[in-house]
């Protein structure tokens, strides 16, 4: 097949530090190249890519030094090229939410769209009952909670490229928080949760300007601890090696997350993860096996008492076999070929249509 992947153009592809949703169509897009689908990337320049690429801005948005740049203007720049581009391709697979619609309603059935974020916002359910047409994909089940009448044609898990991980059989007693630092994701709860149990906590996340009043004032006064390392944001290179010397990720959210890539980062390298019951939560983590799902400080302790009784080799097996790229690219060809199909808006109940 001939296959376009956009995504944002916020981060890198794959991001060079955080970044979810590019560094997942980075592997998904290598994948389709591995089982030799023809594919091109829609990117920034710095872009590492085994698919045909196509620049259409100089570098991502959040690392662009420039004081004043337009994000609207980017994407709307890079949908344009795309859709001048649109006939060569088979399938347009979208990871920008629903900024192109009104450009692609044409042709809404050689697309496909996959929602990457929270869908519990006040203007969205307008927007997909307006352009019922385009298929849509979840990334979890939970995911789609807010919006049970959108079009949905299937849920795809994230998946990643099995080598980019390495796997550690044994850790070295300090438990890992990875990610972003916002009251949602909970560094302050894990921090909470180290000092119950004694043992180190390694905090390896960015802190966005939006956060960063939150930061000063709830997680930085937590961070003079001898228990507490604040490592800051790290990249794919230094992941393997600080998750996989780790017990255990904690990932203590307090939010409807809609996937939470770092939970099978945490599994590639064979670290178990401790998660708090929120939204992808249960779909990701297999209670017992890869971890335990907890709903408060008291069993998340409990729990961290319980590692023993994992296996680390089981761990990363089972991230192969749920959450490798090749996997996630294989599902989504599933989907690619019943496109036709999916770009039928569903009919809607009285009660879905009110």
């Amino acid at each position: 097949m001939r296959i376009a992947q956009v995504p944002p153009l916020y981060e890198a592809v794959p991001p060079r530090l955080y970044g979810g949703t590019e560094r997942v169509v980075a592997h998904l897009t290598d994948a389709l190249v591995d089982l030799g689908h023809e594919v091109t990337l829609f990117a920034s320049a710095e872009a590492r890519t085994k698919a045909d690429l196509v620049v259409v801005r100089d570098q991502a948005i959040r690392l662009d030094p420039a004081p004043l740049k337009s994000d609207l203007a980017a994407h709307i720049a890079m949908l344009a090229e795309v859709r001048r581009r649109a006939a060569e391709f088979d399938v347009i697979h979208f990871h920008t939410d629903m900024i192109h619609f009104p450009l692609f309603e044409g042709m809404a059935e050689k697309t496909l769209t996959t929602l990457h974020g929270r869908l519990d916002l006040k203007d969205l359910p307008g927007i997909y009952r307006r352009w019922p047409q385009f298929p849509l994909v979840s990334i979890s089940d939970s995911q789609r909670t807010p919006l049970p009448f959108a079009n949905w044609a299937g849920t795809v898990l994230h998946g990643m490229c099995a080598e980019t991980y390495e796997y550690h059989p044994k850790s070295e007693g300090y438990l890992a928080f990875l990610g972003r630092i916002s009251p949602e994701k909970g560094p302050e709860r894990a921090i909470a949760i180290a000092k119950r149990i004694g043992r180190p906590l390694k905090i390896a996340a960015k802190v966005d300007a939006a956060d960063l009043e939150y930061f000063h004032t709830v997680v930085e006064p937590l961070l003079d601890h001898p228990l507490v390392e604040f490592v800051g944001e790290i990249g794919d290179a230094e992941k393997s090696a600080f998750l996989g010397r780790a017990d255990a990720l904690l990932f203590p959210i307090a939010w409807p997350e809609p996937f939470g890539l770092v939970m099978i980062e945490a599994m590639a390298c064979g670290t178990p993860v401790i998660a708090y019951q929120w939204g992808s939560v249960p779909e990701v983590i297999e209670e017992g096996v890869t971890g335990f799902i907890v709903d408060d400080e008291d069993e998340a302790v409990a729990a961290l008492r319980r590692l023993p009784d994992l296996s680390r080799q089981t761990v990363r097996e089972r991230f192969e076999l749920r959450f490798s790229a090749h996997a996630m690219a294989r599902r989504y060809l599933d989907l690619y070929a019943r496109l036709d199909e999916a770009a039928q808006p569903p009919r809607l109940t009285l009660a879905q249509s009110a």
